[in-house]
């Protein structure tokens, strides 16, 4: 889809507006000087008046001249110019968006709101007003649907009942522990996940740099004071070394960070069913791991065979009971909305067999052409629903947590997703997990630790004269490739701490 886009009265959002029209069109190409072979014409004019945002879209069909146009009008709220700025922003993405959904008939449940972090907005809004104001707020300024401001609202209030102390955690952090190892990549992942058979670094080695960095983070936060929330192992496939390694990471573990014994939650990502075993699952038993994942994404042998991952339906089923007989009472599931060749009857055979289990958490994601991963990059070779069928989907698994008593409690969204949606975290009575909120919320600071971990680390919150909090993030990268991480692992942990010290103030003693 090519774009001949006028702007009057301003100059600026050309990114927003590419995203907007990103939203209807798989292709977009803006420009912004005449181009005689562009398929839409576009005009945006900006006027502001006594206090008083005005923003006309037209929208012209070059072949059929077909004219669609909207004026979207707003009572400018902030006297600030960053904060006016984004006022304008929504102005102007709002008139866009009305009239693209008339000349295409598609309506966005989500409107203008294009961010990761839709619930971090919800928070910001909670605080200085109640649910009601908020709900009506997402709805007149982002265009959100009723369905989905709601969603945020019960996500917000859910996740402030598990975490009371949300917004008071500056004294704590979270650990993130990246393994890079899967027994095969699948088609739809750009996480760092390496054919643990393969050459590309070796696991003992990549083991040495984990363990160093373990006792290192041990000692900083010892010094610093610092107490830990929630332990993640994620990766790629945690469980992809063996028992003996997987035990050996608990002693330094328990050898090196302060107070484990108070630590909220310890997850452990097992989500390849085929690499769990009697003995991986009595080592995580033994060291009090009370959250694992073991992640079907679907229940369609055919499906699995085209994404790539190498275990059968059985072998998912046979590895969740055996968990459920070693004592994991705490099991979390992955299913994807849209894999290739699936429609809403694969789909439901996935709910059905997902209810013969029910695991404590679900994740419901919805497929996103990640740039980087297989599947992206030879989309020609797999067919996908369309946009109706992913809705229906994503409604089918609404009324699946529903009828089988789960309630939502996190959400993100990732650009390129099937259908605009989302991806949400359900669970049953109280088993949300904690570390999904933290991540997702960026209340607290997140140390990476290990191959392809990124750290975010958050500076002191500053409020601004319009009551507006702000925290600055800054995100530390550990690298992706193991043979990269084995070299240098020394020298971006040292990095990493003087990030960390910066922003709690201390100036501890550690190599330069």
């Amino acid at each position: 889809m090519k774009v001949e886009m006028k702007q009057v009265g301003f100059h600026d959002y050309q990114m927003d507006i590419f995203h907007i029209w990103k939203l209807f069109y798989e292709e977009v190409d803006i420009v912004y000087e005449t181009a005689d072979d562009a398929v839409m014409r576009m005009t945006l004019e900006l006027s502001v008046e006594n206090g008083t945002a005005a923003v006309k879209a037209d929208l012209t069909h070059p072949e059929t001249e077909r004219v669609w146009t909207h004026t979207e009008r707003r009572r400018l709220k902030n006297e600030s110019d960053e904060q006016r700025r984004k006022e304008l922003k929504r102005v102007v993405g709002s008139a866009m968006l009305r009239v693209l959904e008339e000349a295409t008939g598609l309506e966005q449940p989500w409107g203008v709101l294009t961010g990761v972090r839709p619930t971090k907005l919800m928070h910001n809004m909670l605080r200085k007003q109640g649910r009601e104001a908020s709900v009506r707020q997402l709805q007149e300024e982002y265009l959100l649907t009723d369905g989905k401001a709601k969603l945020l609202a019960d996500i917000a209030e859910r996740q402030l009942q598990v975490i009371p102390d949300l917004f008071e955690l500056d004294r704590e952090v979270s650990l993130y522990i990246g393994i890079p190892f899967c027994p095969t990549k699948c088609a739809y992942c750009t996480f760092p996940a390496y054919d643990i058979r393969g050459s590309n670094g070796s696991v003992d080695s990549f083991l040495d740099g984990l363990h160093y960095e373990i006792r290192e983070t041990g000692k900083w936060l010892k010094q610093a004071g610092l107490a830990i929330t929630t332990i993640y192992w994620g990766g790629g496939t945690p469980t992809s070394i063996t028992a003996e390694q997987i035990d050996a990471l608990f002693v330094t573990m328990h050898e090196s960070l302060p107070d484990m014994d108070k630590v909220r939650e310890l997850t452990v990502e097992a989500g390849r069913p085929d690499t769990i075993t009697p003995e991986k699952l009595a080592v995580m038993k033994k060291w009090n791991v009370d959250r694992i994942s073991i992640n079907p994404q679907s229940f369609t042998q055919l499906t699995l065979d085209k994404i790539g991952r190498h275990h059968t339906v059985e072998e998912t089923i046979e590895k969740f009971l055996l968990s459920r007989q070693m004592g994991m009472d705490n099991i979390n599931m992955d299913l994807i909305i849209g894999l290739p060749n699936e429609s809403t009857n694969e789909f439901q055979h996935t709910l059905d067999e997902t209810a013969k289990l029910l695991p404590e958490s679900l994740t419901v994601h919805t497929l996103s052409f990640k740039r980087a991963s297989k599947m992206t990059k030879n989309r020609d070779q797999y067919e996908v629903a369309e946009r109706d069928e992913i809705a229906d989907m994503m409604k089918m698994a609404n009324d699946f947590m529903e009828a089988n008593g789960y309630h939502p409690y996190y959400m993100y969204r990732q650009k390129n997703m099937l259908g605009n949606l989302e991806n949400v975290g359900y669970a049953l009575a109280d088993h949300d997990s904690l570390y999904n909120i933290l991540m997702m919320e960026e209340r607290q600071t997140i140390i990476g630790l290990g191959c392809g971990a990124v750290s975010k680390v958050l500076y002191p919150a500053t409020v601004d004269e319009d009551g507006n909090e702000h925290q600055k993030i800054e995100r530390f990268p550990n690298p992706k490739e193991p043979s990269v991480y084995n070299q240098a692992y020394k020298q971006y942990y040292d990095k990493k701490v003087r990030l960390l010290d910066e922003a709690y103030g201390h100036t501890l003693s550690h190599p330069l």
